[in-house]
């Protein structure tokens, strides 16, 4: 009687759980949020991409934006990887990674190897010749000083002339160094040097063992730095750069671009772009409507 009553009970519970569930109330274990309500008629305006799998060309070693995951290092995260996966989901595709060096990014691209990149690229005229650009996030850099900033940087100015930068090879900081050569030599002042690597992380371990005076890069990175190294990083200023973060796709398919663009507006209005923000504790700041940069 007992067993039978048992039965029963369970059966009611589950049939609740069931409505439960039904209703939005609660997910199921491993389920993942649903789509904006806008993604379903992207999905039949955009089908060409749907139940796809694509190659997303990543240089993971951003934390916060994109990096290997401490707990299982097959894997990616940040908010570079989960607005992807939003952007995929909204569209029907998923994304798989190819992880390269910096510099490689839109050759990786431009050869076929990648389908899109999401990595924390600054989109600007020049880099927009190899690829089409959706940008989605303002850009304010930090510099990156040994604690007590010995050298008194405080911006790509003069106050960089005679001091070693680190740099990732193909950021659009390395230019802006290089113009300070002339001007620091016409007042009197050595030249800065730069140091070319292959990720932030170099980047910074050049300051920490006192091989460079400095690193310019997004301020949230730099903040990053700083919170690994309280005791030996500091950030001596922001500056803004007048430059957008963006996602690049190939020249040759203005339908992926639009796709991709119409996906992160519904991404956007349903709030999840400020969430992954607020996650992976980004400056709000830092968000934007998208825009199309191209090179015409």
């Amino acid at each position: 009687m007992q067993t039978r009553l048992f039965t029963k009970a369970r059966r009611a519970w589950l049939v609740a759980l069931g409505a439960i569930i039904a209703a939005g109330l609660l997910a199921p274990v491993g389920a993942q949020a649903a789509a904006p309500a806008g993604c379903a008629a992207l999905k039949e305006k955009y089908p060409d991409w749907k139940g796809k799998t694509l190659v997303n060309a990543i240089n993971p070693h951003t934390p916060g934006y994109e990096s290997i995951d401490p707990k299982d290092p097959s894997k990616y995260v940040g908010f570079d990887i989960d607005l992807g996966e939003a952007i995929g989901d909204c569209l029907g595709f998923k994304l798989t990674y190819k992880p390269v060096t910096f510099a490689a990014l839109l050759t990786t691209l431009a050869s076929g190897q990648a389908d899109i990149v999401i990595s924390d690229i600054y989109a600007t005229k020049e880099r927009a010749k190899a690829a089409d650009f959706i940008t989605y996030s303002k850009v304010f850099d930090g510099v990156l000083v040994a604690k007590g900033n010995p050298k008194g940087i405080n911006g790509i100015n003069l106050s960089m002339c005679g001091a070693a930068a680190a740099e990732n090879t193909g950021y659009v900081e390395v230019p802006l160094i290089q113009d300070l050569g002339p001007q620091c030599k016409a007042a009197g002042k050595p030249e800065p040097t730069l140091q070319l690597y292959d990720n932030n992380a170099n980047c910074i371990q050049a300051i920490l063992a006192g091989r460079a005076d400095t690193y310019v890069n997004d301020v949230n990175t730099v903040d990053q730095a700083v919170k690994a190294y309280p005791d030996k990083l500091e950030k001596a200023i922001a500056v803004t750069i007048p430059y957008s973060v963006g996602i690049a796709v190939p020249k040759d398919k203005p339908k992926f671009r639009d796709a991709v663009m119409a996906a992160l507006i519904e991404v956007q209005k349903a709030g999840i772009h400020q969430e992954l923000l607020k996650k992976w504790e980004l400056d709000p700041a830092n968000f934007k409507e998208p825009d199309i940069l191209t090179a015409d």
